[in-house]
C-alpha cells in the first residue's frame, strides 16, 4: 500500500477512482455538489391513498382480463369438452348397452 493512500484515509480503506483521484470516505464522497434537482413533496395529510380506486380497478381489470382471455380460455374449453366426451363415454360403457356391445370385445 502506498503511504499517500493510507495518509487519506483516514483509519480505513477508501479506494482511489478509476484516474487515481482521493474519492472520499463513505457518505461524503469527493464529487461535486448536485445542483437544479427540484423535489416537491405533500403532507401526508393532504393526499387521498383512495383517489380513483374503484374506477382504475374497473378498466385495469377489464384490460388485464382481455388481454389474457386468449391465451386461458381456449385449453379450458378444450379441456371441458375432453373431459365431457370422456364421462360420457364412460357412463355408456358402463350402462347395459354398453356393456352388451363390447362384451365379448374383451
Amino acid at each position: 500500500m502506498r503511504p499517500t493512500q493510507a495518509l487519506r484515509s483516514g483509519g480505513g480503506d477508501v479506494p482511489l477512482g478509476r484516474y487515481n483521484k482521493y474519492l472520499g470516505t463513505w457518505g461524503n464522497f469527493g464529487g461535486y455538489k448536485q445542483r437544479g434537482i427540484i423535489t416537491y413533496t405533500l403532507s401526508p395529510n393532504r393526499q387521498n391513498p383512495m383517489a380513483g380506486v374503484v374506477h382504475d380497478a374497473i378498466f385495469n381489470t377489464w384490460r388485464r382480463f382481455s388481454k389474457q382471455v386468449l391465451y386461458v380460455a381456449p385449453p379450458f374449453i378444450a379441456f371441458y369438452y375432453a373431459m365431457s366426451w370422456a364421462t360420457e363415454r364412460n357412463h355408456y360403457l358402463n350402462s347395459k348397452e354398453g356393456r352388451k356391445e363390447f362384451s365379448d370385445s374383451e
